[in-house]
């Protein structure tokens, strides 16, 4: 298959009707949502603004995109390291396993996924290992999504999912065998007290392991061009703040008690025709238009002409104008290699 021009189907056109008639708020209540989520990243709105309204600016925020990123995205999302020739799904399904693998999480073995959206990774986790997932997340809708998907796939018995902040997790101390996260710490507005959560609740001995959204060691403080695409990407992404240095996570791990065994950027291992970015950077794709350049502009005016005629909630524009202004600041942040939504770290709570 052909990365750029391959023929598999990305994301569900069947989660398009929820587009027009949103499932998450009522229809009524999308405007206002948006309008106040756009507020938080207004000149006047800092980033201690966004993290004392954290839970608010993440639940409305995954209110608002948990349709349109399983229209054209998945049941994951996250981005994926990928291989010439490999299609998109699979770089996402071996990004998971790869964290399975490297927790060596074994069967019936329980781990906790914190922020588990609507549960793609947990459910390809579990089909690997035969463990049992926890899946953690802030949003009730994202719940409901979760149990349906999971009931859908025959997992039950396997993925469970909790309604909790991840940063005062109703679980019980030394209660799992293994944790991880995928995109999702970078919603916290203190990493190491989510890390401290992690640590908590894990065994002895037992494995965290993550994907973390970082700016990276190229990014430049002072300059006027990256400033802004950092920006660009905490507004389009429920962000609070992006961290300006891989070390900065380290270091938080190491605060929460964690020993690090291994950290590295896998954005530098996907082949040089397949960044991680060429999702949303391509113009056409056969199989994933959706999230392509050009399937992101006709499902704007397709929304467009919808909320003219009354039969989308009003606000469903500025979400999808929202989205494809992010998709350009991670685009942007890829090829100029400041941000890499990817950066992989494994680390360990001591035994003793």
């Amino acid at each position: 298959i052909n990365a750029e021009y391959g023929v598999e189907i990305m994301g569900d056109f069947k989660r398009g009707k929820a587009l027009l008639n949103s499932e998450a708020i009522k229809n009524s209540q999308v405007k206002q949502s948006i309008d106040y989520y756009l507020r938080l990243f207004q000149n006047d709105k800092g980033e201690e603004d966004r993290k004392k309204d954290y839970e608010k600016l993440v639940v409305n925020f995954y209110d608002l995109v948990t349709s349109f990123y399983e229209f054209g995205w998945g049941e994951s999302f996250h981005f994926g390291a990928r291989f010439s020739g490999e299609a998109f799904e699979a770089s996402l399904a071996r990004h998971e396993m790869y964290l399975a693998n490297r927790m060596s999480l074994q069967k019936d073995q329980l781990c906790l996924d914190l922020g588990c959206g609507v549960g793609g990774p947990a459910r390809c986790i579990a089909r690997f290992t035969e463990a049992k997932i926890i899946g953690v997340t802030i949003s009730p809708y994202q719940i409901t999504r979760a149990e349906m998907l999971t009931a859908k796939a025959g997992l039950n018995h396997l993925c469970k999912w909790v309604k909790a902040d991840f940063l005062d997790l109703p679980m019980e101390d030394s209660s799992f065998d293994a944790a991880y996260q995928i995109e999702a710490s970078v919603h916290a507005p203190d990493r190491v007290l989510l890390y401290k959560e992690a640590y908590r609740v894990l065994k002895p001995g037992s494995f965290f392991a993550g994907y973390e959204w970082l700016m990276t060691e190229r990014y430049d403080p002072d300059n006027s061009a990256h400033k802004e695409i950092k920006s660009g990407i905490e507004k389009g992404n429920g962000i609070p703040n992006l961290l300006e240095h891989p070390k900065l996570v380290l270091s938080a791990l190491e605060e929460a008690g964690f020993e690090v065994l291994d950290h590295k950027d896998l954005a530098l291992e996907c082949s040089d025709d397949t960044p991680w970015y060429l999702p949303l950077s391509a113009s056409w794709s056969l199989g994933g238009f959706k999230h392509t350049k050009v399937g992101r502009y006709l499902t704007n005016r397709f929304l467009y002409l919808m909320e003219t005629l009354k039969l989308a909630p009003d606000g469903s524009v500025q979400t999808s104008d929202m989205l494809n202004n992010a998709a350009s600041a991670l685009v942007a942040g890829g090829k100029t290699k400041i941000f890499t939504p990817m950066y992989f770290v494994l680390a360990r709570k001591p035994l003793n």
